[in-house]
This record gives structure tokens, sequence and C-alpha cells, in this order.
């Protein structure tokens, strides 16, 4: 099953505000591996960028004034999502920013039931703790230590690998195929005639001396009440 796992960068909470997605980054995976296919891009938000968005991904307007509009890319973008269901932890932000962008360059929105919420599974596998992507990478172990500010291609490759283990690790769906057995056919005839000649040898016969007799029944007089004495027929 081929899906897109991927994460957006944006100057705000909301487009309702007037906020914009300025980069996206998305991962392909094929039943739960990652294939080494992505797509990232930078966009220009028409629009300044606060300062606490900077803060945030270390996006500046500056860095984005050559970068091209939403609409310049979006053919690229769709191309590559296909029809895949598409990953993202808190989905509901990526996809409302995504789908407003569409919609302002006149695409068609992508069907929410194509969206899966990473934060909504965590919730439901770790109720009460911790549900950020920092929090859910310490608790499996996934290094992040290259993270020193948001980045979606970055996230969408830590939430790739998140992903994985939230819905139960790389071995899900992996099968072993049986071995067919080996059949080797043999010529009996041609194995017995290869087979060294053995010499055979007289059976051996092991007799009690008449010293060991004669100490086996000094024992048995020295044993109290014996299990055969006992049921011995009378007379």
């Amino acid at each position: 099953m081929r899906e897109i796992v991927f994460d957006t960068e944006t100057t705000g909470l909301s487009p309702a505000d007037g906020h914009r997605l300025v980069e996206i980054g998305c991962v392909e995976i094929i039943n739960r591996v990652e294939t080494g296919r992505s797509f990232h891009a930078y966009f220009h938000p028409e629009r300044d960028m606060p300062v606490e968005a900077e803060r945030v991904h270390g996006l500046s307007l500056a860095f984005l004034s050559d970068k091209p509009r939403f609409g310049e890319g979006a053919a690229a973008l769709l191309d590559f999502l296909g029809e895949a269901p598409l990953v993202a932890h808190n989905a509901s932000f990526d996809f409302g920013f995504l789908n407003w962008e569409l919609n302002a360059c006149g695409h068609p929105p992508i069907a929410m039931h194509r969206m899966v919420d990473t934060l909504a599974i965590a919730r439901a596998r770790h109720p009460g703790a911790k549900h950020s992507l920092d929090a859910l990478c310490t608790r499996y172990g996934i290094d992040r230590s290259h993270r020193v500010k948001h980045g979606a291609l970055l996230d969408a490759q830590l939430l790739a690998q998140l992903y994985v283990e939230l819905m139960g690790g790389r071995q899900i769906g992996l099968g072993l195929a049986e071995a067919a057995p080996i059949l080797v056919e043999t010529d009996e005839a041609a194995v017995l005639a290869a087979a060294p000649a053995r010499e055979a040898r007289p059976p051996r016969r092991f007799q009690p001396s008449a010293d060991e007799m004669e100490r086996h029944r000094a024992f048995v007089a020295t044993l109290s009440n014996p299990v055969w004495a006992r049921y011995a027929p009378a007379g």
C-alpha cells in the first residue's frame, strides 16, 4: 500500500486569518517502508513573515523572496501525492492549509477521507502522555538530534518513522515464504553397493561368574521384606 507522509510550515495558525503555506515536505512509503522518494518545495507567501513563525521554522521573507508561488508548484505536488492516503501529525491543520492553497489556485480540495492523523493514533495508544512529535520520537527511540528547527521535509521523515512504529513496527505484514521441500532421488541399490563391506561379528554373551552369583545371593539375603517376596506364590 502506497502512503504519503507529509508536513507543512506556514506563516501562522489559520488560513482564515490570511496566513499561507510556505513549505511542504512529503515522504513516500509503501507497505510501511520508506522508498527513498520524496517531494520538497518552498513557496513565496505573498505576504510578510511574522516574527513568531520565523522563530519556529527559520524561514525569512528574504529567503522565500525568489521561491515560486504555491500555484506554480501545485501540479507537481499533486502528481507526487497521487491518490494515496496522506499521513500528517495534527492532520487537520496541514489539510486545512493545503486545501486552502489548492482552492486558491483553482484545484479541487483533497478528500478528507484520505487523511490519516498520527496525533489521533498516538492519543489512542498513549492516553495521558505527551503527543508532540518530539515527545513521541523520544518514546520510540527515533533519533531527532539533527532537528534544530522545524522543517517540513525533516519532520516528514521523522513522522514516517514514527508512523511505522505507531502502526506496530516494521514487521507489520511481514510474511516468510515457506521453503519448498528439497527432494533428492536416490538409487537404493547403488547406495548399498557403494557402502563399505563390514564383517559380521558374533553376538557377545555376558554371563555372571560363580563368584558374582554368590555375592548377589548374599546381598539379597540382607534385604528386609523385599517386594518380590511379598507377592511370591505360596508353596
